[in-house]
């Protein structure tokens, strides 16, 4: 196949392909969290907040991920302090404080004079990720993993019953912004191959899809990470192939996966509970 030929000759493939499989694996691992928390709209929230830390740091010239970390992490810490402080709801603050961030993110992006083109940090382009970027998003991954192996049970807890996690002791705030740390750094890590605009997507559908499939946590980590790999090798080929927007295909690729579980899914899938209705329908009437 010419795709696996390219690969195997061009330098910049291989690093877009290494650095998508990462990011296809941790961005599954954190969103089965972000699932079972009913956070959605908080992961959308984060992703688009780090722009401002980007825009920022490349104004100074130093690493995005210092910045981007800073401006997820904040917006996280207002968004909390706007709802515990008013009436305001939770979504509610959400959707300010992610819209204002996102905003000033634009704001200094048209203000830059530089030759760096922070649009592909909107909608991604893996086929220029720097072996700096693929060291970045290594390190990250590595992070991530460990961190949700060494704090699983807690993670466990918190996400499925926070009252029963609080009579444990258990420190409910501290993990929440906890996960929001980890979060941003899977969004950092993320930019260069589906965006901010489209890291929502690779956080939730493949999370989802597993949802479908299993009723066990490790089970739904396992199956979102491999989801996440196989969406990001699947959308990389055809972003290659026919010169289409990296991030887009990768997270086409993720959405196709996720219709085919909604439908054949053993237990939830449309398919099979229609089966199950004729069948029950036979038997009565037999």
């Amino acid at each position: 196949m010419a795709f696996i030929e390219a690969v195997m000759q061009y330098g910049f493939l291989q690093k877009a392909l290494i650095t998508s499989i990462m990011v296809g694996i941790i961005c599954g691992v954190i969103g089965c969290f972000i699932i079972l928390r009913g956070m959605a709209l908080m992961g959308d929230a984060i992703s688009h907040a780090v722009l401002p830390g980007v825009a920022i740091s490349y104004m100074f010239g130093i690493n995005f991920f210092f910045g981007a970390v800073f401006s997820g992490v904040l917006t996280a810490i207002a968004i909390g302090f706007v709802t515990q402080n008013s009436r305001i709801k939770h979504d509610t603050s959400i959707g300010i404080m992610f819209t204002a961030a996102f905003a000033s993110g634009i704001i200094i992006i048209t203000m830059l004079k530089s030759s760096t083109d922070l649009y592909h940090i909107l909608f991604g382009n893996v086929l220029a990720v720097r072996a700096s970027d693929m060291w970045i998003t290594l390190v990250i991954s590595v992070v991530v993993l460990a961190t949700v192996y060494l704090f699983y049970k807690e993670l466990l807890v918190t996400s499925f019953d926070s009252t029963m996690a609080a009579a444990y002791g258990l420190p409910i705030q501290l993990i929440h912004y906890f996960l929001m740390t980890l979060l941003t750094m899977v969004t950092v890590a993320s930019l260069q191959t589906v965006g901010i605009v489209l890291v929502v997507a690779m956080l939730i559908t493949p999370a989802a899809a597993a949802y479908l499939l299993t009723e066990r946590l490790w089970v739904m980590i396992f199956i979102a990470s491999t989801i996440g790999i196989i969406s990001s090798i699947v959308g990389l080929y055809f972003s290659f192939t026919y010169n289409l927007a990296s991030g887009a295909t990768i997270v086409l690729a993720a959405t196709a996966i996720f219709i085919l579980v909604f439908l054949l899914a053993p237990k939830h899938g449309i398919v099979w509970k229609a089966l199950k209705v004729k069948r029950k329908r036979a038997s009565l009437v037999s």
